[in-house]
């Protein structure tokens, strides 16, 4: 790739980096998991940056290739060996760092959000975004109605969790 797609890629990450860190704190626990859970998100964008045609959105792109990198890269994590890929070392970047003592709220969120399974990690993530019904389900394929039905299940979910755990916000 050229330099100037190079440069149009890391533009667009900068723009959209708190899909990163959304979905990273999302899907992974501990903050050495964030991060490397980031970094095979990044890989991943960077591998198939040159598939991406601009049919969509390059957020929307985006949230599809950092959700199904999460899901599945927990499963590989006790076969993946630590080789080098031919990303760009440069596309490392700064991780925000999330105290927890600031908003603690956030906080008890976050565990209850661990405990979802991971097609509701997606449907809350999205939700978190902004997203509306329908582009919830156009992400994940669902009908309108049925994201919505998800959506609405996966918030009482949460607040169940959080309630049996105890913590009221």
């Amino acid at each position: 790739m050229s330099n100037s797609t190079e440069a149009t890629f890391l533009r667009l990450i900068n723009q959209h980096k708190g899909i990163l860190y959304k979905a990273s704190r999302i899907y992974a626990d501990s903050i050495e998991d964030r991060e490397d859970l980031q970094q095979e998100i990044m890989i991943q964008l960077w591998k198939s940056y040159q598939t991406f045609k601009g049919n969509s959105e390059f957020s929307t792109w985006m949230y599809r290739v950092a959700i199904n990198t999460a899901i599945t890269f927990f499963k590989k994590e006790k076969q993946r060996t630590n080789h080098h890929t031919d990303t760009p070392h440069h596309f490392e970047f700064q991780n925000e760092e999330y105290n927890p003592s600031k908003d603690k709220q956030l906080e008890i969120f976050y565990k209850a959000v661990q405990e979802l399974k991971p097609l509701e990690k997606a449907i809350i993530f999205y939700f978190m975004e902004g997203l509306s019904h329908k582009e919830i389900g156009n992400n994940m394929g669902l009908s309108e109605g049925n994201a919505r039905v998800k959506l609405n299940r996966t918030k009482e979910k949460i607040q169940n969790i959080i309630k049996k755990s105890g913590y009221e916000f």
